[in-house]
């Protein structure tokens, strides 16, 4: 499950990465390095989207369970 979590977190990176591009220099690093409308940047992004559904799921249950979430060991409200 580690592995999962870490495997979607660097995901989200990739793809917040891609965006703050695509906001500051109108220039898509996924489209580029894959081919724009390619198969493979298309999977990149939905696996980009489902990395972020996995990872809302268990930040939803933290709010709803305690009303806190831990950010590296401290809590944040």
């Amino acid at each position: 499950m580690k592995a999962l979590n870490v495997t979607t977190l660097i995901l989200l990176i990739v793809g917040g990465l891609d965006w703050g591009l695509v906001g500051l220099l109108s220039f898509d690093l996924v489209a580029t390095i894959f081919g724009s409308e390619s198969t493979l940047s298309r999977l990149v992004y939905v696996a980009v989207g489902i990395s972020a559904v996995w990872q809302l799921v268990p930040l939803l249950a933290d709010l709803r369970g305690h009303g806190r979430v831990s950010v590296r060991g401290s809590t944040a409200r």
